[in-house]
């Protein structure tokens, strides 16, 4: 989506990134320290998210995490609900209603997301740089610093630097490793020696080193390079979407204020002031329009709000906006697409309701033994080997049996015969199957197994039991 006034510069921009040079080298970005509303309210807000963030883990509903992502087990507790692999599906919907619903607000709000709520720019610019701020200045006193050679005062503030940003990175990475195996865990691994727990210390290690070179090194090329969000905005962003936009229909032409009245009055509000683009922090030109780079973080917003101020001219020069509210003049949020995106939520959220509602407490899964087929034993009967998979969702004990609904088969419990569940566990275990030989019609038939929680049926398992038919 591009700006369609003849006054702006050709879309050259375009075929190359800000933050590389000719010769594709590393541009490095010193955005200039910003501040107003929208400055404050995002700090506020982010105060709110870190918060949140950091006591996540700690949060416990009954003794219980309230949130924890354990892909090493497959186990994932989400606002206290526990899902198991075998509750993939709903996982799934998850994500599918996650997605329609970034894709519905990325429709509506653009990249607001990634301004105000993205862990990204969370810790980027509120955290790390608001750091680089308080020990090497503003944008100029950062490029003479980094630019002079190596000294007391270059040393000192590059040491201080880094070290509290590699306690920061570690304090991240303390956290995230709560939110995938669990705080206790994490405290395990943090009171004992390295040696006694070497893969979860080397865990540790690799997150703060990684989040260490995002923070220092990486910064703004996480949203430019790797995020794939910036690069959908082309098929989900349309004339009606709100971004951070500059008004080009009042800016253009641009100019500097002049002596001359009468030439002031053939130019536009913009006064070529550049602060907007000093400010970003990707080191994009805001007045070229929507760009793949920006994340909406409303610093262009603040430092022109505050020009227009000084120069006595009216604000929301760049604001938020969409491109038919600055052509025209007119906005209409609720879209045809909108009505489909929202739609589809609302049936997602439907299906993932009802699913939820249908879930069992139990899961159980029966599987014949590998590599065996039957068993003749004395009496002429007929015995199956069976693997029992059972895993308790709940937080409570259960207890579990299987029955045949052939009253003429019977079932034997072999090794742990015990298939009481504590909370949250899971069990394996093998059982027989033995039938008469003279009951045996085909040599595999069906056979259903009652699924029994606390003595009531909740479930009926299918499997087969083979053996010889007598002649």
């Amino acid at each position: 989506m591009a700006n369609k006034n003849e006054n702006l510069q050709p879309e050259k921009f375009r075929d190359s990134l800000g933050t590389v040079n000719k010769e594709g080298g590393r541009n490095w970005v010193y955005p200039k320290k910003v501040s107003g509303k929208f400055y404050q309210w995002r700090t506020y807000f982010s105060w709110l998210l870190l918060g949140i963030l950091f006591a996540g883990p700690f949060i416990q509903v009954n003794g219980r995490p309230w949130l924890l992502f354990n892909i090493f087990e497959r186990k994932f507790i989400i606002f206290g609900a526990v899902f198991w692999p075998q509750d993939t599906y709903l996982l799934i919907f998850l994500l599918l209603i996650f997605v329609v619903f970034i894709i519905l607000f990325t429709v509506v709000f653009g990249r607001v997301f990634c301004g105000w709520a993205c862990p990204q720019t969370l810790f980027m610019e509120m955290v790390f740089r608001k750091i680089e701020y308080w020990i090497e200045g503003d944008a100029n006193q950062q490029r003479k610093l980094n630019a002079m050679p190596w000294n007391g005062e270059k040393v000192r503030k590059k040491t201080l630097k880094m070290s509290i940003f590699i306690l920061i990175s570690l304090l991240i990475s303390h956290t995230v490793m709560a939110y995938l195996i669990g705080i206790d865990q994490v405290k395990e691994i943090v009171m004992q020696p390295p040696t006694e727990n070497l893969a979860g210390f080397l865990g540790l290690i690799a997150f703060t080193g990684i989040f260490l070179f995002v923070f220092s090194w990486f910064r703004e090329q996480a949203c430019i390079v790797v995020c794939p969000y910036g690069r959908l905005q082309g098929v989900m962003l349309d004339n009606q979407s709100i971004n951070v936009s500059y008004d080009y229909v009042r800016g253009e032409p641009r100019g500097p204020i002049r002596k001359n009245k009468q030439e002031d009055q053939a130019l536009g509000d913009c006064i070529d002031c550049t602060l907007c683009v000093q400010v970003c922090p990707t080191g994009i030109d805001i007045r070229n329009g929507v760009q793949m780079e920006c994340v909406n973080c409303t610093a262009c917003m603040d430092a022109c709000d505050e020009v227009m101020e000084k120069v006595e001219r009216p604000k929301g020069l760049i604001r938020y906006a969409s491109e038919n509210s600055i052509q025209k003049g007119t906005s209409k949020l609720i879209t045809g697409r909108v009505k489909a995106y929202s739609a589809i939520l609302l049936l997602l959220i439907s299906g993932f309701v009802g699913l939820l509602s249908t879930r069992t407490d139990l899961g159980a899964t029966v599987t014949r033994f590998r590599g065996m087929t039957y068993q003749e034993r004395e009496g002429d009967k007929i015995s199956n080997l069976y693997e029992l998979t059972l895993i308790n969702k709940t937080f409570e004990q259960q207890e579990v049996d299987l029955v045949p609904e052939d009253p003429t088969i019977t079932l034997e419990r072999v090794g742990d015969t015990d298939w009481n569940l504590e909370g949250q566990t899971k069990f394996e275990g093998r059982f027989f199957l033995v039938k008469a030989q003279a009951d045996m019609q085909v040599p595999q038939e069906s056979i259903v197994l009652l699924l029994q929680q606390n003595g009531e049926t909740i479930d009926e398992i299918e499997t087969n039991f083979m053996g010889p038919v007598k002649k």
